[in-house]
């Protein structure tokens, strides 16, 4: 198996002979901390698996526009989180839910989901965060589960580092309220 090297592979991705190898790398290397990042997200193992193939055929669709301003993961980071942040939209207004109800909706999709084996306090901790705003539970799960550091959140968010510690910031406390209030 060959090893993943970041340069190398953006250098194959700009050549249209060797560009769809480049990419199916990219796609064996970045599906899993895509998948989890989407997954934390959405809830459903199914709809992250659709955001998943979206974020790639969307990649695979403008590779040729990729120079390498921005790392590949930001690059990919960034439509995933747009997919996910797209789709979440378009469930609250599918289901016409409002914006303050859809926690709501995600929880039951966490108390549903048959893939979530969790025991009681992963499943509370769980409940915290889906009560968080997208943006704060988007923070606080890169931070927190993905430990990506604030500067590649900010490259991926296109928000200021001191922004993303405060919403961090909020967001740990909303959850250590929830969590005490469990008590």
């Amino acid at each position: 198996m060959q090893t993943y090297n970041e340069e190398t592979v953006i250098e194959r991705l700009q050549k249209p002979a060797t560009c769809r190898d480049a990419f199916t790398q990219v796609v064996a290397h970045y599906s899993e901390p895509l998948y989890w990042l989407i997954r934390k997200m959405v809830i459903s193992h199914e709809d992250t698996d659709d955001l998943l193939q979206n974020t790639f055929m969307k990649a695979w669709g403008s590779i040729e526009y990729f120079r390498g301003d921005a790392k590949l993961s930001t690059w990919l980071y960034r439509i995933a989180v747009n997919e996910s942040l797209t789709f979440l939209t378009k469930q609250r207004q599918t289901r016409h839910i409002s914006i303050d109800d859809a926690d709501s909706y995600l929880l039951e999709a966490l108390e549903s989901e048959e893939w979530f084996d969790g025991d009681k306090m992963q499943k509370l901790l769980q409940k915290a965060i889906l009560k968080l705003p997208e943006k704060q539970r988007l923070v606080f799960n890169m931070r927190y589960f993905d430990e990506m550091k604030y500067e590649d959140i900010s490259e991926i968010l296109g928000t200021s580092v001191g922004a993303l510690k405060a919403s961090y910031h909020i967001a740990s406390k909303k959850i250590e309220d929830f969590l005490s209030d469990q008590d």
